[in-house]
């Protein structure tokens, strides 16, 4: 029997207390532990069995040896080979301080992934890992949201991450429809089942728990394996997800640069407006003295108030907006929306989010172009449409009901994963922690908002779903990460606490951590819909100032959108003699 996994860090009491008061704990099954060692004598390798020490399990065949091992029937419905197996020293490993036993293979048709297998402190644990953008390459490198958890830097998990079946980072890859569905669902769930056989020949047994690890795209991957393969993981982290794909991707993004590139001349605000606007908006919310709108739903500030008089020019002593700026800036904050006023994306720029726009939302000239102009060309050009339209752009995009329903009818069930019905991933023991940093200049967090509430709804309300799965969000945070606000935490240490120990997290602690390593602030953040507030008047860089509040703003969210999140709408593709055949349902 192997030891017990080794902890992450732990949070400290102090922390935690205030919220027993407004939530209540929930706890999980006890610990279980892995298996006996498994025989290996259908690879024609002697094994040698499992051993359990104090620094955890050892292997049971040699790491070179795994490059000829004969995995095919372990898993015979998921083709897959491993083209090398060699050693990483401890050294050269970006994940801890440990060797590994570092395997790169195929799963057909083409995709590329990694997996590195500890040579020692394996605890039992198989951490799957998403990538970012439309991928493209293979990241085993690093783990988001996972910073001071020991057990990862220790080589308690065997850690896998794939290209999703393409190698370039565009789009042109969805022109073929399998490299389309590989990417849209199936590869994470194709990779987690050859990874898993892997780990049970390298060790002579399988992982004991298997967790998911992702932000952006990743978190797309994570709540994809959530809805789609719920018995995959017993943990899953998705940070920041792109699940709505689709609408993202297109009207999103299209709205954003069609608001900056109002009827498509140059750009009514560029890089050089976002400190000045930034901190109007600041003024405007009523931001305390760390600069940080710990709410930012609730306010309400229109860009009107600072709109320039009459025969006034701007300055940078006296900021004002042109009323092209204006128009700009509500639509930002207003969110895309069709011929009726109805959203045609579930989300929309929160204010106290200007500074992270640069070369997103904003060009760094009025002559420039913006990072959401290239994303809505590749989705334009290669992902939705059955043939390529390279002519395409964010200007062709239009935001009517019919032009929604010409885009979302046949993409959404390959691309998307916003079914909220997650009853077969509680089930079957799942615990799933959401977080979204509240300045995402990508993914708007309004979005994930939406899509937890939406899960609520089909839970059976709040209690019935903060047993199982949580959203955390992070004042002031960028994209994954970066922005003004404290953005360096360890979800992993909470998911494997909730999953091994039944403690579901009831904060998490950000920090703020300078170019030196040192940490200048730190701050909690509570379960959705509760927020931190310094409501102790201590200095505000120290997270014991803060107590949770409820935002009222957050609890009664409900936006005015075309489409829904709905259970049963998956597309089910596949070759079938020779012809790509797709049905409706489950996958």
């Amino acid at each position: 029997m192997p030891t017990l996994p080794r902890r992450c860090r732990r949070w400290p009491a102090a922390f935690l207390a205030p919220l027993a008061a407004v939530l209540a704990l929930v706890t999980g099954t006890s610990l279980a532990l892995a298996g006996d060692a498994q025989s290996s004598a259908a690879t024609g390798t002697t094994a040698v069995p499992a051993a359990s020490t104090t620094s955890g399990i050892a292997p049971a065949v040699s790491c070179a040896s795994v490059a000829s091992l004969d995995l095919a029937s372990a898993v015979p419905d998921v083709p897959f080979e491993v083209g090398s197996a060699t050693v990483l020293a401890a050294a050269d490993n970006t994940l801890g301080d440990w060797a590994a036993c570092d395997v790169k293979g195929v799963i057909a048709p083409q995709i590329h992934f990694e997996l590195r297998l500890p040579q020692t402190g394996w605890q039992a644990n198989y951490l799957q890992v998403g990538c970012g953008g439309l991928c493209g390459s293979v990241n085993v490198g690093s783990a988001p949201a996972s910073t001071g958890c020991v057990p990862l830097t220790t080589g308690a998990f065997a850690v896998a991450s794939s290209d999703e079946g393409h190698s370039q980072g565009g789009g042109l890859f969805s022109t073929d429809p399998t490299l389309r569905a590989d990417f849209g669902y199936k590869s994470d769930h194709l990779l987690a089942r050859a990874a898993k056989a892997i780990v049970q020949r390298f060790y002579g047994q399988a992982a004991t728990h298997s967790y998911f690890d992702g932000c952006s795209q990743g978190g797309h991957q994570a709540l994809t394996e959530a809805q789609r393969y719920p018995t995959d993981f017993d943990g899953i982290v998705a940070g920041a997800p792109a699940n709505n794909f689709t609408a993202l991707n297109t009207f999103s993004h299209a709205w954003t640069a069609q608001s900056v590139y109002l009827d498509g001349g140059p750009a009514t605000i560029t890089n050089a407006d976002l400190p000045a606007l930034h901190a109007a908006v600041l003024k405007g919310c009523g931001a305390p003295a760390d600069r940080i709108i710990a709410d930012p739903l609730s306010c309400t500030w229109d860009p009107a108030t600072i709109q320039c008089a009459a025969g006034q020019t701007s300055t940078a002593g006296d900021y004002c907006l042109t009323a092209d700026q204006v128009t700009t800036l509500r639509r930002i904050y207003a969110g895309p929306t069709d011929e009726h006023g109805q959203l045609l994306y579930p989300g929309y720029q929160l204010r106290g989010s200007e500074l992270n726009w640069a070369g997103i939302i904003t060009p760094a000239t009025a002559s420039g172009a913006s990072g959401d102009i290239s994303f809505v060309r590749e989705t334009l050009r290669y992902q939705v449409f059955d043939r390529p339209q390279p002519q395409l752009t964010y200007k062709d995009v239009k935001f009517t009901a019919a032009y929604f329903k010409k885009i979302m009818a046949p993409n959404e069930g390959v691309y998307d994963a916003t079914d909220p019905d997650l009853r077969a991933f509680k089930k079957a023991g799942g615990k799933l922690i959401l977080w979204h940093g509240l300045g995402d200049q990508h993914i708007p967090a309004v979005g994930t908002m939406a899509y937890y509430k939406a899960v609520r709804k089909v839970m059976g309300g709040a209690a019935a779903t903060s047993d199982f799965a949580r959203l955390f969000l992070l004042p002031g945070v960028a994209h994954c990460g970066g922005g003004q606000g404290p953005d360096t935490f360890d979800a992993l240490s909470a998911i494997t606490d909730w999953v091994t120990r039944g403690t579901a997290p009831d904060s998490l602690t950000t920090t703020s951590v300078d170019s030196g390593g040192n940490t200048t602030a730190t701050r909690p953040v509570y379960p959705f819909p509760y927020y931190a507030k310094n409501t102790t008047g201590g200095p505000s860089d120290e997270a014991g100032s803060y107590t949770p509040v409820k935002s009222s703003a957050e609890a009664n969210l409900t936006l005015n959108r075309l489409g829904s999140f709905r259970s049963g709408y998956e597309t089910v593709g596949n070759w079938v003699g020779g012809k790509w055949v797709v049905s409706k349902g489950k996958a």
